[in-house]
């Protein structure tokens, strides 16, 4: 745009007008009693005094210390360009999965031994049952691939790929209940308003592709909505905002108020963009808030989408046999199966941080049927979504992550029979998997004890699973932080260790 019709735009707009009056007694008094006040005291007791051992702790310098991080990235050689992360929300038993105890068959109904628990804590709906009655899974276990992994008979899909995957069976987490320990995973804190991985990703590492978000959601309709998920959960916390996971829905509307209003054209809206971008720049240069250029990237990118988005969200190209692997529900837009068809395109795209997470996991009670469903639902399509990227050459540069919040208990929660039983939320230690890209395939990693209530051997702590994530794409957690209310954060705390154990 030209200085002349920059300026005919300042002229002629009560916009720019509103942003640029006249200073008023409140506004001068507080810029100028701040900035003079700043200069008294760095006068009275030395800049090193004030700012710390240089002068270079100032706003400027901080923000040009982030730069500078940022300019660093990747820290080391990434394995990882891009992660897909199977989110099973509600917390999947263990025992019915990937954590095999023929033990417990002779144990079945005796109460929990004392010395097992060690007095931790049980959540509210079984700290009052006069006993905890261990139960074994119903469900048949054997032995696949040459790693001779034992898998469930519920999962006879992922038994076929348990070659390629890495099964840590130490994950331990503190968080007892689901909304802090879903959050504690998502964010690396138990309390809301920190930024999610997916955000820390996009923040430290960018877009690969200009006209898809570097980290989208997928929520299945599929899945049982017996616990909630917000949206926090793929928030941006305090980092800028265009950082924050965008969720595509299925339906005719992907994205939210991405869509032209009725009456608009295409040419309308450019014309619009193209004057709020005017609007924000002009704010911009008024007041200098780093928010403003996030808003203005987002709109931007909210445009591109409107082009992008319905090319990826449609799948009516790809061929039968591709339905046919990922299962019957691919067909069916929003489901988990077709999220994960979804997400092999999102991938192929160049989105770096892809999340679907499938909710109805929660078994408290009537566990075996649950549990069943769940696994009928999700099992095709995960091992399907290893095979093709595998055949497309993906996935030795994709992280592939599956897993839950926490797992469930030895003992059964209420009604125990032989063919009905519930668990509860166990923290102490549960099962997740990893595969593709820097991870050493075919592998079982970490122990738990013939109850799966304790670890005996590698525990791997949520931060340490999230600082291996990082280390994967290139990022080392203690390097990657952000400023904020005068502290520097990370995704890990002041936590996490890399498993290097299980990389390549």
């Amino acid at each position: 745009m030209s200085h002349h019709h920059d300026d005919e735009f300042r002229l002629n707009s009560p916009e720019f007008n509103q942003l640029n009056k006249k200073l008023d007694r409140r506004r001068f008094l507080t810029k100028t009693s701040l900035g003079l006040g700043a200069l008294a005291m760095g006068t009275l007791f030395g800049a090193e005094k004030i700012f710390g051992s240089s002068p270079d702790a100032s706003p400027e310098s901080a923000a040009k210390f982030e730069e500078e991080i940022l300019k660093a990235l990747p820290h080391i050689a990434p394995k990882a360009k891009r992660v897909v992360y199977l989110f099973m929300s509600g917390g999947p038993s263990q025992f019915e999965t990937f954590d095999y105890k023929p033990k417990l068959v002779d144990l079945a109904g005796q109460n929990l031994p004392d010395s097992v628990r060690k007095g931790q804590r049980l959540t509210g709906m079984s700290a009052n049952q006069s006993a905890l009655p261990m139960v074994p899974s119903i469900y048949k276990f054997n032995q696949f691939g040459q790693s001779g992994t034992w898998i469930s008979e519920l999962m006879p899909h992922t038994a076929k790929v348990v070659d390629d995957l890495c099964i840590i069976k130490s994950i331990n987490s503190e968080a007892i209940n689901h909304d802090p320990a879903i959050t504690f995973f998502q964010t690396g804190n138990q309390l809301p308003g920190r930024p999610s991985i997916g955000s820390w990703v996009s923040y430290g590492l960018g877009a690969d592709n200009q006209n898809l978000p570097t980290f989208i959601v997928l929520v299945s309709k599929n899945g049982s909505k017996d616990q909630p998920l917000y949206a926090r959960l793929w928030g941006n916390g305090f980092l800028p905002s265009k950082h924050q996971g965008v969720q595509f829905r299925s339906g005719k509307d992907p994205v939210l108020f991405l869509n032209n209003p009725e009456g608009y054209d295409g040419a309308d809206r450019k014309e619009m963009l193209d004057y709020l971008s005017k609007l924000n720049q002009l704010q911009n240069e008024t007041y200098g808030d780093p928010e403003v250029d996030a808003r203005i990237a987002q709109y931007e990118m909210a445009y591109r989408m409107q082009t992008s988005v319905p090319e990826v969200m449609d799948t009516k190209d790809e061929p039968d046999e591709v339905f046919d692997l990922y299962g019957p529900d691919s067909r069916d837009s929003g489901t988990y199966a077709a999220n994960c068809l979804l997400a092999r395109k999102l991938l192929e795209k160049e989105v770096k941080f892809v999340q679907l997470y499938h909710q109805g996991w929660d078994n408290h009670g009537g566990l075996p049927k649950g549990i069943a469903q769940q696994c009928k639902n999700t099992d095709q399509a995960t091992a399907a979504l290893i095979i093709d990227l595998k055949r497309r050459g993906l996935l030795d540069d994709t992280l592939v992550i599956w897993g839950g919040e926490f797992g469930r208990t030895v003992y059964s929660q209420g009604k125990l029979t032989a063919e009905d039983y519930g668990r509860d939320h166990h923290p102490r230690c549960f099962t997740m998997w990893m595969a593709g890209a820097g991870v050493k395939p075919g592998i079982s990693y970490g122990e738990t004890d013939d109850f799966s209530y304790n670890i005996v051997k590698d525990p791997v702590h949520v931060h340490d699973f999230q600082a291996t994530l990082m280390h994967l794409m290139g990022v080392d957690h203690e390097r990657l932080t952000y400023k904020f209310q005068g502290r520097r954060f990370r995704l890990t705390d002041v936590h996490g260790k890399v498993v290097n154990d299980i990389l390549t």
